[in-house]
């Protein structure tokens, strides 16, 4: 049997690749951060291109620290940032444009339309989601309507769409393979996730032809294999799903009710329903689980699009921190934040409050407010964001969350999943492995190709690392929360202020 699953873990700041053991054990990992794109305030894009010479990188860089081959490799999985839009030539494979990303609000007045129409509730109904532009229906049009020749090439059958699985899985095949997994393709806005199909009244909404679409398959199942040109040798590719269900599906949450929540550019809460697609009252959307067949699972998910990318401004932006790591030392020099709070919605607000036009806002600062206290509420900012999405989630369940599973990188600060606990007043708990979502891309990959035999097999390799328990007084806690719902009320009357002031007297009244 070949020694290895390799993972490709697309994410929103850098393409990673991972090859995994057997008793679901990092082998060997390697990272490349590639650029982000900020053409106007508000919008952000990537250059496909890069997005995939970053990703091959790192699978080469992996085999050579190992001295392994395609032949030592059983299969790739692939887990990837959702809803981020590429469309390309598919005779030459260039892209057309760059990459939209999912945190990009560039098509938030053509969402407003959409909803002004009267269009909500059917978009709900058929898809599960919150009409958004962080979804990839209007991203797609965007690119159609703005980009010269983009729609007669579309209409034509010249084009392409994809989310980045397919188009890694496009470059790996060597143009012979235009597909896309349940799990994606459930967040572009345009797939029923009850008939399991693309949806013709949506696509006829969005004005987006049906020949660019991929091709739907289960997120566990051999899709195609690997150029020989690519790696030397071919290997299956028999697993995809967006990145948060891979998280899920790597965090063993088989069962519903089982939740997790992955800290990464953004904060995901995903609990699994099972064979039930629960449609949320608190601002959460359904969306499709990871599964090992065509007989699908549901889920509920928060989305928070700013969580460890606020400590990643800390470093780059603001230039309070030289490294990730150091905002832990710094929060834990400060014993509170000095009653500041700092609301990053540098891109609009999500669940549950999904507000495309608020703004990051910082309150309460005083002559009192250190360098410390500015990066201790920047941490507390993610973990108000995720207790949000916690309580929203206990209300359409109907269940009390006694436990949090958490992963991603963020979780490696101690002071943050401690904060977390406190703040939700329930356990967390931080398996060994916090890379679950390239461990999830590994499983899935894993059992379409008999490495690894059943999800029992596979639950047996998650260990717990730390637990969380909370410290904090349930006065304080309440204290602090409101003090927060006060700050995000800023956040979002900043945005809803400014547009006041630009209408006429008479319908401000």
């Amino acid at each position: 049997m070949p020694k290895y699953i390799m993972a490709l873990d697309q994410g929103t700041t850098s393409s990673r690749s991972i090859l995994f053991d057997h008793e679901g054990r990092i082998a060997a990992m390697a990272q490349k951060e590639f650029t982000q794109i900020y053409p106007q305030p508000g919008w952000v894009e990537h250059d496909p291109m890069e997005i995939w010479s970053s990703q091959f990188s790192t699978a080469m860089e992996v085999m050579a620290q190992l001295g392994v081959t395609a032949q030592d490799i059983a299969a790739i999985g692939i887990t990837n940032q959702r809803e981020t839009t590429i469309l390309w030539d598919k005779n030459t494979g260039r892209p057309v444009y760059n990459a939209i990303v999912w945190q990009c609000r560039r098509t938030a007045p053509m969402i407003d339309r959409i909803v002004a129409e009267g269009y909500t509730d059917m978009i709900r109904g058929k898809t599960g989601l919150v009409p958004d532009a962080y979804f990839s229906a209007s991203k797609i049009a965007w690119i159609l309507d703005n980009i010269p020749g983009a729609r007669k090439k579309a209409e034509d059958g010249e084009l392409y769409f994809g989310n980045v699985d397919s188009w890694l899985i496009y470059n790996l095949t060597r143009h012979g393979v235009h597909v896309t997994d349940y799990t994606n393709a459930s967040r572009t806005m345009l797939f029923n996730i009850h008939t399991l199909e693309w949806d013709e009244e949506l696509l006829e909404l969005f004005r987006i032809p049906r020949c660019i679409l991929p091709e739907v398959r289960p997120s566990s199942e051999v899709y195609g294999h690997t150029d020989e040109s690519v790696f030397g040798g071919q290997i299956p590719i028999a697993g995809a799903a967006g990145d948060q269900q891979a998280a899920l599906f790597g965090q063993c949450c088989f069962a519903p009710g089982d939740v997790k929540n992955t800290y990464g550019t953004g904060c995901f809460l995903l609990m699994n329903t099972g064979k039930q697609a629960i449609t949320s009252t608190n601002g959460l959307v359904t969306t499709i689980a990871a599964s090992t067949s065509s007989d699908v699972e549901y889920a509920l998910e928060g989305s928070v699009f700013v969580g460890g990318a606020v400590i990643q401004w800390l470093r780059d932006e603001m230039r309070m921190i030289r490294t990730a790591a150091d905002s832990q030392e710094y929060a834990e020099h400060a014993e509170d934040t000095a009653g500041v709070y700092l609301v990053p919605a540098f891109a609009g607000m999500g669940a549950p409050y999904w507000d495309p036009y608020a703004r990051g806002t910082i309150v309460g600062i005083t002559r009192g407010c250190s360098k410390e206290h500015f990066i201790r509420a920047a941490l507390e900012s993610i973990a108000y964001q995720s207790a949000d999405v916690i309580r929203a989630m206990e209300n359409d369940a109907e269940v009390k969350l006694n436990t949090l599973k958490v992963d991603g990188g963020a979780t490696a600060n101690d002071f943050l999943v401690q904060f977390q606990a406190d703040i939700i007043g329930a356990e967390v708990h931080r398996p060994s492995c916090i890379e679950t979502t390239a461990m999830g891309a590994a499983y899935l990959a894993g059992l379409a190709s008999g490495y690894w035999k059943s999800k029992e097999e596979i639950r047996r390799n998650w260990a717990l690392g730390n637990r969380f328990t909370p410290k904090m007084e349930d006065e304080k806690r309440e204290s602090l929360l409101k003090g927060w719902k006060r700050a995000v009320r800023c956040a979002i009357a900043w945005a809803a202020d400014e547009e006041k002031e630009e209408q006429p007297k008479e319908q401000q009244e």
